[in-house]
């Protein structure tokens, strides 16, 4: 049973940072009807971020771990979020009116340019975080031992999924969001700036998705350039199993996937661990094609 619990708690933190990445897919999709192919490398070059500042520059040397991780996590999200908003400017506005496949074809260009920068940037090689830029602590509950680094990120990610959503439900910017994803043209009619609606989603977006590399850093103390591929892959496919558009939708799909993850790779294969996410999807798909919590559509008259 211990052992079990250990493993849920590992599954909840890793599910905590598939579903942060998840959000900037289903906030983009919701609003533009667009899947941002690059999110993923945005995610990375936020755990490559969070490098810099952590290690190179040894902020915690200077201001011990508690504050250089708070002053790291508002840095990273900052960086980030300017780089998603760049994107947007650079890479999908001037294209907005136009096909949608070409929105496609330059999210796929823009994810390969932004792989490409991070590896001559920092190098093809593994860059470690560090085993001690957290004291190495376990908090015993019970005769359950779990790592202080766990519990980190199981809660920043559980505090900015409320917060998000928060914000989103109980904001008029929140609900100029909410408006813009169901109808732009009605949301125009009614005053509502969908134009700064795509930015913040654009801002919003990519600063969760660098959170959650700067936590995936911390947790398992290495990356590479190529971070983004994977994790985004499995982001997307949490969005599509909790419904693709849906905030709410992403949230539960990326801590489900988690937890299918690391449950399967404990008790029946290691080597499978991979392949349980896109088991999980095929499945849902067959069942339940707009995912566990669809986007609500509404009917145009």
């Amino acid at each position: 049973m211990l052992e079990f619990l250990e493993q849920l708690t590992n599954g909840l933190a890793r599910g905590g940072i598939y579903a942060l990445i998840a959000l900037g897919y289903t906030m983009v999709y919701g609003v533009m009807k667009l899947i941002n192919f690059a999110h993923g490398e945005l995610f990375a070059l936020g755990a490559y971020l969070g490098y810099c500042l952590l290690v190179s520059s040894n902020l915690i040397g200077g201001l011990g771990p508690v504050l250089a991780i708070g002053l790291t996590i508002i840095l990273v999200m900052g960086l980030v979020a300017l780089a998603g908003h760049l994107l947007e400017k650079v890479a999908y506005r001037p294209l907005r009116h136009s096909d949608r496949l070409a929105a496609v074809v330059s999210a796929l260009g823009a994810s390969i340019f932004l792989q490409n920068a991070i590896m001559l940037t920092w190098g093809a090689q593994y860059r470690a975080y560090g085993a001690n830029l957290l004291p190495n602590l376990l908090i015993t509950v019970g005769g359950l031992k779990i790592p202080l680094i766990r519990i980190v990120v199981l809660f920043s990610a559980l505090v900015v999924m409320l917060g998000l959503r928060m914000f989103i439900h109980r904001t008029r910017l929140g609900l100029a969001i909410r408006a813009a994803a169901i109808d732009q043209k009605a949301a125009k009619l009614m005053g509502v700036d969908v134009r700064q609606v795509i930015t913040v989603v654009f801002i919003l977006g990519p600063a969760l998705g660098g959170l959650a590399g700067l936590m995936v850093g911390l947790y398992y103390g290495q990356i590479t350039f190529n971070l983004g591929q994977l994790y985004g892959l499995k982001a997307f496919t949490a969005a599509i199993i909790g419904g693709i558009g849906n905030i709410t939708g992403a949230m539960v799909g990326g801590m489900l996937l988690g937890l299918i993850e690391t449950l399967g790779a404990a008790y029946i294969s290691v080597g499978w661990k991979d392949a349980f996410t896109f088991l999980v999807l095929i499945m849902i798909l067959i069942v339940r094609p707009t995912g566990i919590l669809p986007e609500r559509v509404v009917e145009k008259l």
